[in-house]
């Protein structure tokens, strides 16, 4: 069964990491998505890779067997809002990892809350002055669902750096 205190990896590194455009590439999703290292790229990029593959899968199956499953799979990624409803597979394999970097929660509080980086949004969630719904939600690599984005609150009890004062509710 495993070690429980030795989880299975989350992620699958590159296996080249020392080429110069790839490490150009990185470099430039981290800061413009205020990724704290590598792995949490990494992961992202696995998660993307995991949708596009079984997309792949699901076009190598008979028609009758794949109609469900190419439903079921393109439901799970209108949830997450990374297809639209009316998308198929094609959608799925067209996936980018930007796609799924916008739905993290730290991007759209960066976005919604005004923040003027991605690090000072990303220091917002994490000091857990984001709630969504009656939920406080510290994590920043959190993929925000379609139906929970317009849930999105900062805190009334979030302090200002300058002063004593609350900083009152949108």
């Amino acid at each position: 069964m495993g070690d429980p205190r030795k989880p299975k990896k989350s992620y699958h590194r590159p296996r080249r990491i020392w080429t110069t455009d790839q490490l150009n590439a990185e470099l430039y999703i981290l800061g413009s998505f205020g990724l704290r290292n590598k792995r949490e790229l990494w992961k992202a990029q696995t998660e993307v890779a995991r949708f596009r593959n079984q997309a792949r899968a699901l076009l190598a199956l008979a028609t009758e067997v794949r109609t469900e499953k190419e439903s079921r799979l393109l439901k799970s990624l209108n949830r997450l809002g990374l297809v639209n409803e009316s998308a198929s597979l094609d959608d799925v394999l067209n996936l980018k990892i930007e796609d799924l970097l916008e739905r993290r929660l730290q991007t759209i509080v960066m976005k919604k809350a005004g923040t003027k980086s991605p690090h000072q949004a990303r220091q917002v969630v994490v000091h857990g002055h984001v709630s969504i719904g009656d939920r406080i939600v510290n994590l920043p690599a959190y993929i925000v669902k379609k139906e929970e984005e317009d849930l999105i609150r900062l805190r009334v009890n979030m302090l200002s750096s300058s002063s004593s004062t609350q900083i009152p509710k949108e």
